[in-house]
């Protein structure tokens, strides 16, 4: 059986949403919607289904959908399609607000509704081998850094690209959060475009993060330090190196290159909630989940704004 599905708002990345549920076996692309009617008509005809005028069209035909608007609607859209008994994919970051969260995962909990949220490093495979190795780790850093203004600037660069790696340092930290550093800079936009952020949490593990979006350097990588053993992860290369200390003297450390095929983590994370659908099961990413990260993401642009 597959599941009816659509895609509502096919830009920069809606159309890869479109394209993946055309490729998938378990799920029939019905249609797509966007505010650009011939957007969407030029993504329809390429992934063989229908542009919708407006969503309520879209939504009598569809058991499922991706969402995959500007973050200031995503609020709206989710709500609507949530309340008329559509399980839902929304992208990062889930709202503008907790408030916003909580209504969505409330409304999702009520009608018995799959609510996953796109954190898509999640399916990266290094990501994936990573996280049997973690053991309370106690220093961590991450870089993201890259040239990425064609989207997501009507958010700022924590909660376009680094909340990738909160949700990451989020799952793999075993540990509350009590206290948050940070400091950030819009460069070329109205949002802060470069940010370095430092957590401390209760077990005395730090996690320094820093993402940027205008620079020309191109760089994805986060590094775990746990006793006896420390984590190298290339999320762009599907890379991870470990490095563990295999006796109590200080020599020998063994070392061991783990590489993966670059597999495709959208089509992955899309694959995920439909089998979620059908099973009935928890998403990796629950709308409680991506609540959380929100929640820190949130914090940390406060943080920011007391000291501009």
């Amino acid at each position: 059986m597959s599941i009816k599905v659509g895609v509502i708002g096919v830009g920069y990345l809606g159309q890869y949403h479109a394209e993946k549920y055309m490729a998938l076996s378990g799920a029939e692309l019905v249609g797509v919607m966007d505010i650009n009617p011939k957007r969407a008509e030029t993504i329809a005809k390429r992934c063989k289904c229908e542009a919708f005028p407006k969503l309520e069209s879209l939504l009598d035909k569809v058991e499922a959908v991706s969402i995959v608007v500007p973050t200031h609607v995503h609020f709206t859209v989710a709500k609507t399609c949530l309340e008329t008994g559509k399980h839902v994919l929304l992208e990062k970051p889930m709202t503008t607000s907790l408030e916003e969260a909580d209504t969505l995962i409330d409304l999702a909990h009520k009608n018995n509704l799959i609510f996953q949220i796109g954190h898509l490093e999640r399916f990266n495979p290094a990501v994936i081998a990573l996280f049997p190795y973690l053991d309370n780790p106690l220093f961590i850093e991450s870089h993201r850094l890259g040239l990425s203004l064609e989207r997501g600037t009507d958010v700022d660069v924590i909660l376009d690209l680094m909340i990738h790696d909160l949700d990451i340092v989020l799952a793999a930290v075993p540990a509350e959060l009590v206290e948050i550093r940070a400091v950030g800079v819009p460069v070329v936009s109205k949002n802060i475009d470069i940010a370095n952020v430092r957590l401390e949490f209760s077990n005395g593990c730090v996690a320094n993060l820093t993402a940027s979006r205008i620079s020309t350097k191109k760089m994805r990588k986060i590094r775990f330090f746990q006793k006896d053993a420390y984590f190298s992860l290339d999320y762009a290369q599907r890379e991870l190196v470990i490095v563990k200390k295999e006796s109590k003297d200080l020599l020998p450390f063994s070392h061991e290159v783990l590489r993966f095929e670059k597999n495709d983590p959208l089509k992955e994370e899309i694959a995920n909630f439909i089998q979620c659908i059908k099973e009935k099961k928890s998403p990796v990413i629950s709308g409680e989940h991506g609540r959380y990260v929100l929640a820190i993401a949130l914090k940390i642009n406060q943080c920011i704004q007391k000291i501009r």
